[in-house]
């Protein structure tokens, strides 16, 4: 089997191979968000599980337990848990994300709880106070783990898991490079597959498929010169290939994204500082995400630079001519920081679709029409 048909496998069976291996004796961690370190979790021996929902699977067990204006993402990945789907999970930690996955952390605890159940409080403003409290934190984190587990942290470990997770997202961000030729020699959608499928086995065995997978890609046969517009996807949760899909069979090559389950969840490495907890606070705490507060500058220009300037150096280096915002609805962290994003991409004249979705397939036909229109305006 080919990596690539490996690959889809996993993105399509999720959670087969992490239930297997806690069938075999392993113990699963599930989590949300950005803001977990996976390093902590591996290094207690344990495979860190990213909590997905399914835009395929309808709402509908859920809604008895949260309100239907909440994140739609959130209830479906609650809804899958009440359906069994994720009774494999040996423990579940939620991290202050936002303030639905803060209170779905408790309404999934009381109602649905995990053998081990632990919650992040995640400061939202940057600064030096702000992370020595994350790392008081993750120290609880640490304590909760060890008591739960029975076993204790080694540091040796530890550090050995950040150089395993600074390896895979060098890897990733190579996996990335190959976007930017001039007609991408890999899609967004096979991105999307090979990152979510990630999200469910350890990461030693995910690099080895994505080594893999980039040696077939760069054997096939380079596909012809094709002047399409170059988007770059911004939003929270995208888990699904359906929309990625969709805005490339739609005319467009998908070369860039700035998501909490793409670029956000691996770009900057974990510096290996002389304490190994003092480096994955620092990390994790700039993982740049809309719930997060930015100090200000001086001047509103300033300012929107200080927010954006990575999202500059993405669509310098990988030529990105216009960007579609995918914003789950009811997400207010996504939802108020989408004007100004667009306002500082309008200002480097990238052109802007703002899209909000119900996170579900069934709305795919009406955003057929909207992104056509957008990448025909671009001609």
């Amino acid at each position: 089997m080919t990596a690539a048909a490996e690959l889809e496998r996993l993105y399509t069976e999720r959670g087969k191979h992490a239930r297997a291996l806690h069938d075999e004796g392993k113990k699963v961690i599930g989590y949300f968000c950005c803001y977990v370190p996976e390093e902590i979790i591996t290094a207690f021996d344990m495979v860190p599980y990213r909590i997905q929902g399914s835009q395929s699977i309808p709402i509908d067990e859920a809604d008895a337990y949260i309100e239907p204006t909440a994140c739609p993402f959130a209830r479906s990945c609650f809804n899958l848990a009440l359906k069994g789907e994720y009774d494999f999970l040996d423990g579940f930690v939620a991290p202050h994300s936002c303030d639905t996955v803060e209170r779905l952390y408790h309404i999934w605890r009381q109602n649905k709880p995990s053998a081990f159940n632990h919650y992040i409080n995640v400061p939202h403003m940057m600064g030096p106070t702000s992370a020595n409290f994350y790392r008081k934190e993750l120290e609880y984190f640490i304590a909760c783990l060890g008591d739960w587990s029975g076993r204790k942290m080694d540091e040796g470990k530890l550090r050995g898991a950040i150089r395993l997770y600074n390896e895979r997202r060098a890897l990733l961000r190579s996996l990335y490079d190959l976007r930017k030729a001039d007609v991408p020699l890999v899609s967004g959608t096979e991105i999307t597959r090979v990152l979510v499928a990630g999200m469910g086995v350890p990461a030693a065995e995910h690099m080895g498929l994505v080594r893999q997978f980039m040696d077939e890609v760069k054997q096939r046969e380079q596909p012809k010169a094709q002047k399409l517009p170059r988007i770059l996807i911004w939003g929270n949760e995208i888990d699904d290939v359906a929309f990625i899909k969709l805005v490339e069979e739609s005319g467009a090559h998908v070369v860039m994204d700035d998501l909490c389950t793409g670029t956000r969840s691996f770009w900057d490495d974990v510096p290996e500082t002389a304490d190994p907890l003092e480096g994955i606070a620092s990390r994790y705490l700039c993982t740049h995400c809309p719930r997060s507060n930015v100090p200000q500058t001086e001047t509103r220009e300033k300012d929107l630079e200080n927010r954006y300037g990575y999202i500059k150096q993405f669509i310098k280096e990988w030529n990105v001519t216009g960007a579609i915002f995918y914003i789950v609805r009811y997400c207010d962290t996504c939802e108020l920081e989408g004007p100004d994003l667009r306002e500082y991409l309008n200002g480097m004249q990238i052109p802007v679709l703002m899209i909000e979705d119900d996170y579900s397939l069934s709305t795919i036909g009406q955003l057929r029409t909207r992104i056509q229109a957008f990448l025909e305006m671009m001609e």
